[in-house]
């Protein structure tokens, strides 16, 4: 069986143990004689699969008790539209630090619902920093304040350290490319989501992770299908939910939690990174487009200089069994995305082939 190194930003790389579980059960789950695909979201198979990946997310994620915990369609992206129908409650205002695409689309999706106010952004040098900012600046009775902690396009990354102190201000956070990569405080945000499909499952699921009080507040035009607290109140279930996704992302969770949990796979993920923007660092080919200390370590991107050795990396690195290297078509260049599930071994084989490429063109 032939597997190639799947550097795809998303959908991304699971770990190959997930896949041969999920393979091993594809026509049967237990003894239910039926694949997870066929079976009723109300049967208590099921109901069984999705209160455990609830208990494991939470358990991994270190999920206080007054939280919720939904899992919900239609992307991250559908979360640009529910965060402010459901949080601009009071004041009807929130703040955005704009750190890349996803960042700028949920600051204008806000602003169609809402006075939204860009605290902060980094557009001016290509998204290549996450922006210094102070806390006179921020809207003191704003309902949210929203940030991408990582940034999958560009590169950058906010710390567990460097997060904005918005006070009583709930702290919104867009996960969806470092979800379980390493150890945040639950409790500084009021509502953190994420996309499954870059570092938790397939594509289908997002995670949500939503502070009790903040549920019951939603906009009185707010879509029913929109509505968090509705689908806390029918748990997860209030319409058929991607239950297979649901399933994978269980299967992820056990595979994280057996393999050291978040801190497990923190301290691996910063040695592969750490390995890789060193060799960055070094070389006389490759630069990285992102300051040293806001790089990400899902999503490493870098340049040759020249957009022909850019495309002609991309096309040998294919050949080499390495895939889905080149760079978002909005900036061009590689990205070459570490989630957890990539292995040390595949990252070694990246910078193998960096070397082979450089001696070659330099």
């Amino acid at each position: 069986m032939k597997r190639v190194y799947n550097f795809s930003a998303g959908p991304s790389a699971l770990p190959v143990e997930v896949l041969q579980k999920a393979a091993d059960e594809m026509v049967s789950y237990g003894d239910s004689g039926m694949s997870v695909m066929e079976m009723s979201h109300r049967s208590s198979y099921f109901i069984d699969i999705l209160h455990e990946a609830k208990k494991l997310f939470k358990e991994l994620m270190n999920v206080p008790d007054n939280y919720e915990i939904l899992f919900l369609q239609g992307g991250a992206s559908t979360q640009f539209s529910m965060v402010p129908l459901n949080l601009l409650a009071k004041s009807n205002k929130c703040d955005f630090m704009v750190t890349g695409s996803w960042a700028k689309k949920a600051y204008q999706e806000s602003a169609r619902y809402g006075e939204a106010k860009v605290i902060a952004s980094s557009e001016d040098k290509t998204f290549s920093y996450i922006p210094k900012v102070d806390s006179k600046d921020f809207t003191p009775d704003a309902d949210f304040f929203h940030i991408c902690v990582n940034n999958t396009i560009f590169g950058t990354r906010f710390t567990p350290d460097n997060l904005p102190d918005t006070g009583n201000v709930p702290l919104v956070g867009d996960m969806s490319s470092n979800i379980l990569s390493e150890v945040y405080d639950v409790s500084k945000f009021g509502l953190i989501y994420a996309g499954a499909q870059k570092n938790m499952g397939p594509a289908g699921v997002t995670a949500v992770i939503i502070r009790k009080d903040l549920l019951g507040h939603a906009k009185d035009f707010t879509p029913t299908m929109l509505n968090y607290k509705i689908h806390a109140d029918n748990d997860s279930s209030y319409n058929t939910p991607p239950c297979y996704a649901i399933y994978i992302c269980k299967l992820v969770y056990e595979w994280v939690k057996a393999n050291g949990g978040v801190a497990g796979m923190e301290k691996a993920n910063k040695e592969k990174a750490q390995k890789l923007y060193d060799f960055i660092d070094k070389s006389k080919l490759y630069k990285g487009t992102v300051v040293p200390e806001d790089r990400s370590l899902m999503n490493v991107t870098f340049i040759t200089g020249s957009d022909e050795l850019d495309a002609l990396f991309v096309k040998e690195s294919k050949k080499a069994g390495l895939e889905n290297l080149k760079g978002h078509r909005s900036v061009g260049g590689m990205r070459a995305s570490i989630y957890n599930a990539m292995p040390m071994a595949g990252v070694e084989s990246l910078i193998a082939f960096m070397k082979k490429f450089e001696s070659e063109n330099a």
